[in-house]
């Protein structure tokens, strides 16, 4: 007795192919996994025109026959018979969804190429019409070289043309279908994707302007060359919007806490808990929530980028560049995740499914510049890059900033190139996404997504930051120094005597006794190295007043331009920070690669720092 033919069904995540395979098979459906994988396998029967029965399998979602995760894998070893699961199919039924064609023809094209007889189920096309799509399906049979059936799976509607269709597919029934053997299609993503586009644009009868102008904006955003070149100029303005915009609301800030510290100095004695109050809590924390203005600009634009569809592109375009240092593009994400906190970025590795992928993903993304970086970095760049404009037209601050989250993700590809070449060796996968609509954003949503991040930034000031600064400020006004010793209240304090112990190590790439200090409660989150600055400068000098301006002119004063850079360089790799060192050591299942991470990143900054500071001093700056 012969078995009946084996049908496979395949295509994209949400192409609607559940829905096709209950209308086709109704209640003669079985579930269970594959051997040797928890994968579920589903299958049912159904009966072809001419009463012969088909056992159809749904194969699990897949973007490429390159697999990344274990579903996509079964897909691949069953539509090409590598695997031990069953034998080879008689026949594909590829599922594309036509509002979205030009995506999910990049796999049709890699199943057609394998030479199996294949009929194409052009689906959700009510949905495509009311998107004012209309599609040929002749054209896209003719140029494919298969039979394609338009249908509406939960509707039920083209499911006898497509029992037509696989009624001659099946066993031999007289349908020629392609099965390219002269390399005509190739399986390079660019080059599948270009093709794609052509044929949906070939097969597209009438669209809307609004699916006109998305195609045109993606010829230009996805373009290798231009699509790059627009993400640096995005990313530019936004950093230079960090400096110009912020002017205003920064002085508010600062005037704010300043007439705090006055009002708390004038209704209370002289004595340690005024110093506390002002030197420690309002000095400390006013340090850092002066730059909530400027966190907020930057989320603004990257808020603006998410929901316009644009930052799915730009990940798209980061794909390829990855691909050169050995990362999948399922790391883009995780990655983009980090320049607002490594925490959650390393939290959303779980999504990749290659251990070594995973792994190498953790190890890189502390040296993400993120928003805590930000209170660091605008203070120095303050302080030491004038504000002048090159050309007449760029500002400098801007561009030194912009520079600084460069030099962070060159650093990270640097050390995922070696990582993939040493300690997390091994083969990257493929990576397919698809591309959201572009849309206007919605205000209402920009409004919640910057709330809930203030709200965030200021919970860490009041506690994270502001406990640090009061430990600090303990540490650094006891014991107290002899009234007419001419002793410095800093050097004579308990956190003066190991920040000098401390400035030995430091001192050869031109960190100072200040710095020694800033670095240790930086380790509880890395915009404390501002607060505790601005701690040491209130103790060590009542005289200078407080805020953004008295602490830039304090660096100026006490730093030179070379140990400056150096601490900027520090910042960009150093991983300052006990919450990225926990979560790592919770997704690794140990403490051997959180102590690997801090020791190589130490390491880097280190060196960096070291380079910097004595190429700055060669420069005569």
């Amino acid at each position: 007795m012969h078995a009946a033919p084996l049908v496979a069904l395949v295509g994209n995540p949400n192409a609607g192919k559940s829905a096709l395979f209950n209308a086709l098979t109704g209640a003669r459906q079985k579930v269970g996994n594959y051997p040797g994988v928890t994968v579920e396998r589903h299958a049912g029967r159904f009966v072809l025109d001419d009463g012969r029965p088909v056992e159809l399998v749904d194969l699990p979602g897949a973007y490429s026959l390159e697999p990344s995760s274990p579903d996509e894998r079964v897909t691949r070893d069953v539509v090409t018979g590598a695997g031990d699961y069953e034998r080879l199919p008689d026949a594909l039924l590829v599922v594309v969804d036509a509002a979205n064609l030009d995506n999910h023809l990049r796999f049709a094209m890699q199943l057609i190429a394998l030479g199996l007889p294949v009929v194409v189920a052009l689906n959700m096309v009510d949905l495509a019409e009311r998107d004012g799509l209309t599609l040929d399906a002749g054209v896209l049979a003719r140029e494919l070289g298969v039979p394609v059936i338009p249908t509406v799976a939960v509707r039920k509607r083209g499911l006898d043309e497509l029992r037509a269709a696989l009624t001659g597919a099946v066993g031999g029934g007289g349908v020629k279908l392609l099965r390219p053997s002269d390399g005509s299609i190739d399986d390079d993503i660019v080059t599948l994707q270009r093709r794609a586009r052509a044929l949906s644009a070939a097969a597209t009868v009438s669209e809307t302007a609004g699916r006109r102008w998305s195609h045109a904006l993606d010829a230009v955003a996805l373009h290798p060359v231009l699509g790059p070149l627009l993400l640096l100029a995005l990313l530019f303005v936004m950093f230079q919007a960090v400096f110009s915009w912020s002017e205003a609301p920064v002085g508010w800030i600062e005037n704010g806490f300043a007439a705090i510290e006055g009002r708390v100095a004038g209704a209370m004695p002289d004595g340690w808990l005024r110093s506390l109050l002002t030197d420690g809590v309002i000095a400390g924390v006013g340090a850092v929530v002066v730059f909530l203005p400027q966190i907020l600009i930057l989320f603004f634009f990257i808020l603006i980028l998410e929901q316009t569809g644009y930052m799915v592109r730009a990940a798209f375009l980061m794909d390829r560049l990855m691909a050169h240092v050995g990362l999948s593009g399922r790391a883009f994400i995780p990655l983009l995740s980090s320049f607002a906190c490594a925490v959650p970025g390393i939290m959303s590795t779980r999504t990749i499914e290659d251990e070594k992928d995973r792994l190498t993903t953790i190890l890189i993304a502390p040296l993400m510049t993120c928003s805590a970086r930000l209170p660091v970095y605008t203070i120095v760049i303050g302080a030491f890059i004038p504000a002048t404009k090159v050309g007449g037209v760029i500002g400098l601050q801007g561009l030194v900033l912009f520079g600084l989250y460069v030099m962070g993700i060159l650093g990270a590809f640097v050390a995922a190139l070696v990582l993939r070449r040493t300690v997390t060796k091994g083969e990257s996968s493929g990576f397919m996404m698809e591309m959201p609509k572009y849309q206007w954003p919605r205000l209402a949503d920009v409004v919640l997504g910057l709330r809930s991040r203030a709200a965030v930034f200021l919970k860490r000031a009041g506690t994270t930051i502001a406990l640090t600064t009061i430990v600090l400020w303990a540490l650094l006004s006891f014991p107290q120094a002899p009234k007419d010793g001419g002793v410095s209240q800093v050097d004579y304090s308990i956190a003066g005597r190991i920040a000098n112990g401390l400035e030995v190590a430091v001192r050869p790439i031109g960190f100072n006794r200040d710095i020694a200090l800033a670095l240790i409660p930086a380790m509880a989150a890395r915009e404390v190295a501002v607060a505790a600055i601005g701690t040491v400068y209130a103790i060590d000098d009542t005289e200078s007043g407080r805020g953004q301006g008295a602490m830039i002119r304090q660096l100026q004063s006490r730093w030179t331009l070379p140990t400056a850079l150096a601490f900027l360089m520090w910042f960009v790799f150093a991983p300052q920070c006990i919450s990225t060192i926990a979560v790592t050591r919770r997704e690794t299942n140990g403490w051997k690669w959180p102590l690997f991470m801090v020791g190589y990143l130490f390491a880097a900054a280190y060196v960096m720092a070291g380079i910097t500071y004595w190429l700055a001093l060669a420069a005569g700056l």
